[in-house]
């Protein structure tokens, strides 16, 4: 994959705005629980009250919670707290909320600082519960003993109906810090957390006794809970569409990037590139390999940059809900890690297998599809059913097996999370009965943990499908790092002028790459303007490499070829290739039309150039016979065309170009000897300035060329004309008795 990370280069800032949402979202999800907690702590189980600072609380409550206070706690308190009566300003709004208000003053809270709420809730909580205890007293003999122990007297001796309260005031300033230390020596043990909770109670009471409405009060606090959870859960949502949207444009992106990039590569290949990839190969490369990089990058936007926030971001919060119970989530993540682990290591051997099987089914399929006539004609479609299935069975095995392999995942997670739940449940089950843990901070602990599993299952899938897509970008890195044997010369130059398509070969050897024996060797000839230059000589003597050579698809091992007195290999090959027509054996064409494949060659050309060219090539017959004529569709290939009649339409191509050298490799093979004949006269007449290249097997094609080259095992064995040939040359003699031979006994 770190091959091909320069391709993210273009996308960095969608990559960038992706990752931030990813941020945006995962912090949404993660409060989602918390929210939670609070609807059951302190919406549920608290009446709506959040913590044990009141909203307001009657004046002499207040003074009542004064006696458990130090003077600076006293002091904070007065300095958060507004006391109103009936001559404040804001009495009429505050009465309707408080309806004792018209009775009594009341305190008011007169800050919504966060920060200053946090300190004054221990303040506040530990004296209110101290007010609560002593009201409870007769009902509380320990808290009555170690009271009274406190003070010096036995508090059970006091006459009934007394209020401890205004004992308390009447006592010395020790006497009340003896029993304020006492009670909150009980508290202590507490924690603020629990001492918070047990003072909301007392909040509550206050609150009813205000006259305040407080099923409105705690159904007021679940729906502004809710809301938030709700608007949370919006913003999740919408975070993940833009970042699933995001996503595939950088996937897509990246996978259009590559496609062209090989695709531009594969055309800038020679024939020696070509025999380093199979076709086949070079299809699933740019197609299968390419899509497994499109669906990893958008998985890993999407999921691996997202798994670890929340896996991160669950553990700090849930060990902030409960400390207690790290080793829950650590036995799970061990287990899991573990599992992964496991299943990576038994899948990755076989995922790099994958794409080399798909790469032989495609062979196959190929194969099958492209030689069906030859199949049938031999009765082979039983050897080629057997074949194609043991390159389809070899696939199914193995996708099985990493499907087995996958499969047996999710069960062993969903155990896991299971297991893990019970665990939680049964553990923060024990902490509730011990007070120390609220049943919405368990539920909100069970949450997050299911949350980092997840994170870690998400993890775990990419690492999955992380090797084959590891295999297919070094794939797809080995083509677009092939280097080319064929390449423009730095300091190349354009052909001079006045051109003429004059062609030498000086002192020419070429053997193919991996090869130790010439194909062709010292082959030094010239071929003028206006003159048809043949090549005849038996199967494998080296015809159409020597031809194949003009335009560059391979560049000569020793010597040079020279087109109007330059070296080819120090013009470009572009400008080369436009001074070249060229028409191989076996006549390619493109589905569209006949005539956007006769325009490949000259997209202005026109109509009356194009009528020329089919006139000339001797398709004109077949052509203006269709009432579609020009316009007749060509399916792929030209499967809809005859052999004969797609080297005609290749020839007419060629034509149209208009160019100064042609290049015709055994053309006229499928056409029979009159149309061979009609065409060669027209040719000759068109290309009468022109250098003529022809590749034959026929003497009759080309024993009117002004020289014949024949060639014997990659050498020139004879040079000449027809005639001069029949006298000199004893392997240009054999082959032509033996042409005109057969063609008498027709």
């Amino acid at each position: 994959m770190l091959r091909l990370m320069r391709y993210l280069k273009p996308y960095l800032l969608l990559v960038t705005i992706a990752i931030a949402l990813l941020f945006v979202q995962a912090n949404a999800d993660l409060a989602l629980p918390d929210y939670m907690s609070k609807i059951v702590n302190n919406g549920i189980q608290q009446g709506g009250v959040e913590n044990a600072v009141p909203q307001a609380i009657r004046q002499n409550e207040m003074e009542r919670l004064f006696l458990f206070m130090s003077a600076e706690d006293k002091s904070l308190v007065l300095e958060n707290y507004l006391l109103v009566d009936s001559t404040s300003a804001n009495y009429a709004a505050l009465v309707e909320t408080y309806p004792r208000l018209s009775e009594e003053a009341i305190y008011v809270l007169d800050t919504a600082d966060e920060t200053v709420i946090t300190t004054l809730s221990p303040i506040l909580g530990k004296a209110l519960l101290a007010v609560s205890s002593i009201e409870r007293l007769a009902s509380d003999p320990e808290m009555a003993a170690a009271m009274g122990q406190s003070l010096g007297f036995d508090l059970s001796q006091l006459p009934p109906g007394v209020d401890l309260f205004t004992v308390l005031k009447a006592l010395p300033a020790a006497q009340v810090e003896a029993v304020t230390a006492a009670i909150n020596e009980r508290f202590d043990a507490l924690g603020e957390s629990m001492i918070n909770q047990m003072a909301v109670g007392a909040v509550k009471n206050e609150y009813i006794a205000l006259g305040m409405n407080t099923e409105k009060l705690q159904s007021d606090y679940i729906l502004r809970m809710g809301n938030s959870m709700l608007l949370l859960t919006l913003l999740s949502v919408a975070c993940t569409i833009a970042v699933g949207f995001l996503s595939a444009q950088t996937a897509a992106g990246v996978a259009r990037d590559l496609r062209r990039d090989v695709f531009r590569k594969v055309e800038s290949f020679s024939n020696a590139e070509f025999d380093k990839f199979s076709t086949a190969s070079l299809i699933t490369r740019s197609t299968n390999d390419v899509t497994q990089i499109q669906m990893v990058i958008m998985m890993m936007m999407r999921m691996v940059i997202y798994a670890p926030i929340i896996g991160v971001g669950g553990v700090i919060r849930a060990l902030g809900k409960s400390a207690n119970m790290w080793w829950i989530i650590a036995l799970a993540v061990v287990i899991l890690l573990g599992l992964i682990i496991t299943v990576f290591s038994i899948a990755l051997p076989k995922f790099k297998l994958i794409q080399n099987l798909i790469d032989r089914l495609n062979l196959v399929m190929r194969e099958n599809l492209s030689g069906m006539m030859v199949i049938r004609a031999f009765n082979m479609q039983e050897f080629e059913e057997k074949r194609f299935d043991k390159a389809n069975n070899d696939l199914t095995g193995i996708s099985l097996f990493i499907n087995r392999v996958m499969v047996v995942m999710m069960p062993v997670m969903m155990f896991i999370m299971n297991g893990v739940s019970l665990i939680i449940i049964w553990a923060g089950a024990h902490q509730v009965a011990e007070a120390q843990m609220q049943v919405g901070d368990m539920m909100a602990f069970l949450q997050y943990a299911m949350q980092i599993l997840s994170a870690f299952l998400m993890m775990s899938f990419m690492f999955i499908m992380l090797p084959r897509a590891s295999v297919s970008a070094g794939r797809i890195a080995d083509v677009l790092e092939t280097g080319i044997s064929i390449e423009d010369a730095d300091d190349a130059r354009p052909f001079g002028e006045p051109f003429s398509g004059q062609v030498e070969f000086r002192s020419v050897s070429f053997h193919y790459p991996g090869a130790v024996e010439d194909v062709i060797h010292d082959i030094s000839f010239v071929a003028r303007s206006g003159e048809t230059t043949a090549f005849i000589g038996s199967t494998g003597s080296g015809k159409s490499t020597i031809v194949n050579l003009i335009p560059r698809f391979y560049d000569v091992t020793e010597g040079a070829i020279l087109i109007n007195g330059t070296d080819i290999r120090q013009v470009t090959q572009h400008d080369l290739r436009e001074k070249i027509g060229y028409v191989p054996q076996k006549g390619t064409l493109f589905s569209g039309t006949i005539e956007s494949n006769l325009k490949y060659a000259n997209e202005n050309a026109s109509p009356e150039m194009l009528k020329e060219a089919a006139d000339i090539a001797q398709a004109s017959e077949f052509i203006f016979s269709n009432e579609s004529g020009i316009s007749a569709e060509v399916s792929q290939g030209g499967a809809n065309f005859s052999g004969g009649q797609k080297q005609r339409l290749a020839i007419a191509r060629a034509i149209v170009k208009k160019p100064p050298i042609y290049i015709f490799d055994d053309s006229f093979s499928a056409l029979d000897f009159k149309t061979d004949a009609a065409l060669r006269k027209a040719l000759k007449e068109k290309t009468a300035n022109a250098t003529v290249f022809i590749v034959s097997q026929r003497v009759a094609t080309i024993m009117n060329a002004e020289q014949i080259i024949v060639l014997d095992e990659g050498k020139i064995v004879g040079k000449g004309k027809h005639h001069e040939l029949m006298e000199t040359c004893e392997v240009y003699r054999d082959i032509a008795l033996s042409q005109i031979g057969q063609e008498a006994l027709k």
